[in-house]
C-alpha cells in the first residue's frame, strides 16, 4: 500500500511541478509580448489562471496524502493512544466527507455545467479545467482511507519520503 500511495504522490508532484514550470515560462511569454512586442498574448494568460488552479489543487491533494490538512494537534496530544487515534480518524472522516461532498459531488455538477461554456482566449470548454476538482476529491477520498489505514496500524510516522 506504501508505494501505491508513493507512486501516486510522485504522479502529483510531477504534474504541479509541470504546471509550475509551465506557468513560469508562460509568465516569461507575457512579459515577452506585453513590453518588447507590445502586442500581448491573452491566451497565456488565461491558461497560467487555470494552471494556477490546478497546481493548487493537486498541492492540497499532496498536503492531504502527508496528513498535513489543518488540525489541532495540543488538543490531540493530551488524550491517551486510543481517544488519539479515534480524533485522528474523525479528521480524516470529516476530509473525507468534505471532499466526497464539495469537490467530487460539487464537482461533477459545476464541470458538467460549465462543459457548455468555452474560455475567451483559448476557445475551449471551461468545464475542461474544471475536471480537476472532482480529480483532487477522489484522490483525497483514496488518500484519506489510507490514513486511516495508517492510523489504525500505527504507521503514521513510518512512510518513505517521496
Amino acid at each position: 500500500m506504501r508505494a501505491f500511495r508513493n507512486g501516486i504522490t510522485r504522479i502529483l508532484n510531477g504534474l504541479a511541478g509541470i504546471s509550475f514550470l509551465a506557468m513560469v515560462i508562460l509568465t516569461c511569454w507575457q512579459v515577452l509580448t506585453r513590453y518588447v512586442l507590445k502586442n500581448p498574448s491573452t491566451w497565456s494568460e488565461e491558461l497560467v489562471g487555470y494552471l494556477f488552479a490546478w497546481m493548487s489543487l493537486l498541492g492540497a491533494s499532496i498536503v492531504t496524502s502527508e496528513r498535513g490538512h489543518m488540525n489541532i494537534p495540543i488538543i490531540v496530544e493530551r488524550f491517551r493512544e486510543a481517544p488519539q487515534k479515534a480524533l485522528n480518524c474523525l479528521g480524516e472522516i470529516i476530509a473525507f466527507l468534505f471532499s466526497a461532498t464539495i469537490l467530487v459531488f460539487g464537482g461533477l455538477q459545476i464541470t458538467t455545467l460549465a462543459m457548455g461554456q468555452m474560455t475567451s482566449s483559448l476557445g475551449v470548454p471551461i468545464g475542461i479545467f474544471y475536471v480537476v476538482l472532482p480529480l483532487c476529491g477522489v484522490l483525497n477520498m483514496v488518500y484519506t482511507i489510507l490514513n486511516i489505514i495508517d492510523i489504525l496500524q500505527n504507521n503514521v510516522g513510518e512512510r518513505e519520503a517521496v
